[in-house]
């Protein structure tokens, strides 16, 4: 997931122009020969002006990765982004609940109980739960509610470098 992250941190941070992937999802995260990560299907990808934070567009996405405020009003913003790659930490479909219950609403109500039925195992080797909890507190922070409390893509890189530094060290 690392590598996920640093593609979607150049993306935001490190091209002249901010570019929006829009369709952040696991089908569209594709391992190379080395088991390197590669984000693929830039087809909807938008990109910021200089002086833009969010823009407006009708092009759909993946249904259970789209973030509230580009369903229902069409805005998008790098935080979109974050949204949904928060959403691909896990092993559950976001489509796959009933009624007004959501993905994040699940992974809060699991963090207290049952930590390990989160993240999904094939991501995470033996941890402590202390580091475990770390991991499913940074895919919650992606997906808040509202953008402006989602972490920006350069924090959720420093976090998980040091989740990362603290397994290697397990």
């Amino acid at each position: 997931m690392i590598d996920v992250e640093c593609a979607l941190e150049y993306l935001q941070h490190g091209c002249s122009l901010p570019v929006i992937h829009c369709d952040v999802e696991p089908s569209n995260v594709l391992l190379d020969e080395d088991m390197v990560a590669n984000l693929s299907d830039f087809g909807i990808a938008k990109l910021l002006g200089e002086d833009e934070g969010y823009l407006y567009t009708k092009t759909l996405a993946t249904l259970g990765y789209i973030v509230p405020e580009y369903g229902l009003d069409g805005l998008v913003s790098t935080n979109s982004d974050v949204y949904s790659y928060g959403c691909i930490n896990t092993r559950r479909n976001p489509n796959k609940f009933e009624g007004d219950h959501s993905l994040k609403q699940w992974v809060s109500y699991s963090l207290l109980d049952a930590v390990m039925d989160v993240a999904d195992a094939n991501l995470v080797i033996q941890t402590d739960s202390r580091l475990q909890m770390d991991l499913d507190v940074v895919a919650l922070d992606c997906c808040a509610e509202s953008p402006a409390r989602r972490t920006n893509m350069k924090d959720v890189l420093g976090m998980l470098q040091k989740i990362n530094i603290q397994l290697l060290a397990c």
